[in-house]
């Protein structure tokens, strides 16, 4: 009977949320259960005052502030930004795999604007404001050239067309046929290397047999 009596309660409540202007009465049946109900119909019943629910009302959603940043001033641009050496496609022969970059730019480089040299897209010598680079040391075969302006803060601003060049460079190989070495050039000349120096017969003294 109880469980009845707890249902009973449950469908009152839902009644109560469905209609929140009705009344809600309260009496005890023929078998004595406590009854709640919304329709007396005649009966002797007692009335209950709803406690009212709990509701909170909601924020104000604050919608984002708006960027304040202010419009970045449009960068100088250059009407020309080229590698001036070495030519398209060309092919510099030397050994130790030097190279003379010269840039060229209309109008002249701006004051706060620096030159950055890029070969095979990484960066090969530090960022400076003359038009001309010193290489050594670089890889036989194909490299690609690009000269890029940027500012005081190291930021690309314009960057020139790509210039491809083939270096040839005899191999140590080659310079070993072409020039062999000799006794005291082991561990001087690259091409011929300390570990790689003939080993020297020792004089083993005659003894004649007796």
């Amino acid at each position: 009977m109880k469980t009845i009596a707890r249902f009973g309660l449950l469908g009152l409540l839902s009644a109560l949320a469905l209609s929140a202007n009705a009344g809600i009465y309260t009496y005890t049946d023929a078998q004595g259960n406590r009854v709640f109900t919304d329709r007396p119909e005649g009966r002797a019943v007692e009335s209950i005052e709803a406690r009212p629910v709990n509701s909170m009302p909601a924020q104000p959603v604050v919608p984002p502030a708006a960027s304040r940043e202010a419009p970045r001033e449009p960068s100088f641009a250059y009407q020309l930004l080229d590698i001036a050496q070495p030519e398209p496609d060309a092919t510099i022969r030397n050994n130790a795999g030097a190279l003379s970059i010269h840039v060229t730019s209309e109008p002249a480089l701006q004051p706060d604007h620096l030159y950055r040299l890029l070969l095979d897209g990484r960066p090969v010598a530090p960022d400076g404001s003359e038009p001309a680079f010193a290489l050594h040391n670089i890889d036989r075969g194909s490299h690609q050239l690009v000269v890029e302006v940027v500012d005081n803060q190291g930021q690309t601003l314009q960057r020139s067309p790509p210039r491809i060049f083939h270096l040839l460079r005899t191999s140590l190989a080659q310079r070993r046929i072409v020039n062999p070495c000799k006794k005291g050039e082991y561990g001087i000349r690259p091409e011929c290397p300390s570990w790689d120096k003939p080993k020297e017969k020792k004089d083993i003294p005659f003894v004649p047999f007796l």
